[in-house]
């Protein structure tokens, strides 16, 4: 499976992935999923979000058990962020049928629809409209940096955008949802666990900034007459880190767009987008606080013009003490299992976060030995891939099996 799913969407250039949603690479990956589903003799199914389902089972018993991920990546992504739980989900399977288990709950493997955000900006837009999270009306108006929206994307991949919206019919029906996902950090690598379980989600957002001044020619407008807004951009880079530091938080701006954005034009207009996470909220406010306040003083200085809107936002997500005590004691009773499974927070948001509010979820952690994450040096080696694999398989089996 690994090796059939491995060279979707990847760049031939930065060795990256570029599965965006409702493009060709995302059609790719679709398809490959189906066909694993069909090839095991599960019912196939596409919901009104464009989410993908594999049933084993009647999906309209209830109580069912879910596991997945997604498939979408950020641009020049990794492998394993997101594939990792989708492919485990299915070799939990295979193990589950190795070992003859009878199932006594409905069983579903899941592909959530653009979980990064890469293309229309919002993460997790398959499960926050599933959630209620995202109204039909907002999802209409989302838009790629083409100007295409949602609707006309998803047009264009033969996906019918009319049915977007809550879906509470389904979420009634699942009792647990598993999502299993590499450590977009080195904590399992530090204590030496191949496999861990999540507590929390920290609280996070984004923040579009639009730094709004003159447009001039660069090589005829003297220093004093400038109103540059990049120099106020770059000194709100420099301020986030700060900023973040002090609160012992997280902020980064990792995408910008300028306008003319001409080599030898002074911009009119710098639009930087900030993601800022934290351990807590109050936290979190300070920092983002501390950000804009910086952003603003400096615009007044230059005479530059300054608006924030936040996009997005998610807050703290403890998931189900009861379902994530209940993982702990499965693993724990595994042959070789008597040190206890390692239990750690993460700065990275998940469908397992959003979906949180609404049904019971969980997460399973897979060792990066690098930490790295987003990039194309993501890694997790295969002795701990199986190793998640049988936890997962594990889990499943505590949770759907007599």
């Amino acid at each position: 499976m690994w090796r059939e799913l491995a060279p979707l969407g990847r760049d031939s250039g930065s060795g990256g992935y570029r599965r965006y949603a409702w493009t060709a690479a995302d059609a790719d990956c679709r398809a490959w999923f189906r066909a694993q589903a069909e090839a095991r003799g599960l019912a196939y199914e596409l919901d009104r979000n464009g989410n993908q389902w594999a049933w084993l089972g009647d999906p309209l018993a209830g109580d069912a058990v879910v596991t997945g991920s997604h498939l979408d990546s950020v641009p020049d992504g990794g492998a394993f962020d997101g594939p990792l739980g989708v492919v485990s989900s299915f070799a939990a399977l295979d193990e589950l049928r190795r070992r003859g288990a009878r199932f006594s709950r409905p069983l579903a493997l899941t592909n959530f629809g653009d979980e990064e955000g890469a293309r229309f900006g919002l993460a997790c837009v398959g499960s926050r409209l599933t959630a209620g999270q995202l109204t039909a009306e907002q999802a209409h108006e989302l838009r790629d940096g083409d100007g295409i929206t949602l609707p006309r994307a998803m047009e264009a991949a033969g996906c019918d955008p009319s049915t977007l919206g809550p879906d509470p019919e389904r979420l009634a029906r699942i009792g647990a949802f598993i999502e299993l996902h590499v450590e977009q950090g080195r904590a399992l690598d530090l204590s030496g666990d191949p496999v861990g379980i999540a507590s929390a989600i920290w609280p996070h957002g984004r923040w579009r900034f639009d730094f709004r001044g003159e447009a001039n020619h660069a090589g005829t407008t003297r220093l004093t007459d400038r109103r540059d807004p990049m120099l106020t951009y770059a000194e709100t880079v420099l301020a986030a880190r700060r900023e973040a530091e002090l609160a012992g938080a997280l902020a980064t701006f990792g995408k910008i767009s300028v306008e003319p954005n001409g080599v030898n034009a002074i911009p009119s207009l710098v639009r930087g987008w900030l993601d800022s996470r934290a351990a807590d909220q109050s936290a979190l406010d300070t920092v983002v606080a501390g950000i804009e306040a910086a952003a603003r003083a400096c615009a007044d200085r230059a005479g530059i013009e300054l608006s924030v809107v936040r996009e997005s936002f998610t807050p703290v997500v403890e998931f189900e003490h009861a379902l994530r005590d209940e993982l702990g004691k499965i693993l724990g009773q595994r042959p070789g299992g008597a040190a206890p499974v390692p239990v750690l927070g993460t700065g990275a948001g998940h469908d397992a976060g959003i979906l949180s509010g609404s049904i019971p979820t969980a997460m399973l952690f897979v060792r990066n030995p690098t930490g790295v994450s987003h990039s194309p040096a993501e890694y997790a080696a295969e002795d701990d891939c199986v190793a998640g694999v049988l936890a997962l398989a594990d889990v499943l089996e505590g949770l759907a099996c007599a």
